[in-house]
């Protein structure tokens, strides 16, 4: 049976097509670094900067707390001869209660700057989320990862991250 012309065109085709196709389905792959976007970017500097205005009052009184237990702690150590014995006690009685108060107020202003650090890191993560999106969308990635263990900087779309949240 002779071979048919067609047959030989459509072959030929095909076998020129392979390379294309191949290609075609190679996903585009993209990576970001989240841990430069909340160091980097904009907004993230901005939540830095606001928490560090909410809690410097907070911070200013801890401060005098410890001053406050530091000085009671030197006076109690220069006066352990001379001082009376109801007044040492007295004056440790104080350094108690002002040592209670600032563990006490420390720990709040911890957990209260944790709860606020969280959520505005998670404002942060939402836009930063939108503008990845934004980006693989246009550039036409089929998958971008925020955590691995290894990524080429010939995927690493973390600076145009930044640039699009310093953008908003």
């Amino acid at each position: 049976m002779p071979k048919s012309p067609f047959i030989a065109l459509a072959a030929l085709v095909a076998a020129a097509t392979l390379p294309l196709a191949a290609a075609a389905q190679a996903p585009r792959i993209g990576f970001v670094n989240t841990e430069r976007v909340f160091r980097e970017a904009a907004p993230a500097k901005r939540a830095q900067q606001k928490l560090e205005r909410e809690f410097s009052g907070r911070n200013a009184e801890l401060a005098k707390l410890e001053k406050q237990g530091r000085d009671l702690q030197v006076e109690l150590e220069q006066g352990a001869v001379t001082l009376p014995e109801a007044q040492r006690r007295e004056k440790e009685r104080v350094l108690a209660d002002v040592s209670r108060n600032f563990q006490r107020l420390q720990r709040e202003i911890r957990e209260d700057l944790n709860l606020r650090r969280n959520e505005e890191l998670a404002q942060v993560q939402e836009r930063a989320t939108r503008a990845i999106n934004q980006i693989a969308e246009a550039e036409k990635f089929d998958l971008v990862v925020q955590e691995a263990v290894f990524a080429s900087a010939r995927i690493d779309i973390t600076d145009k991250v930044i640039k699009a949240l310093a953008d908003k």
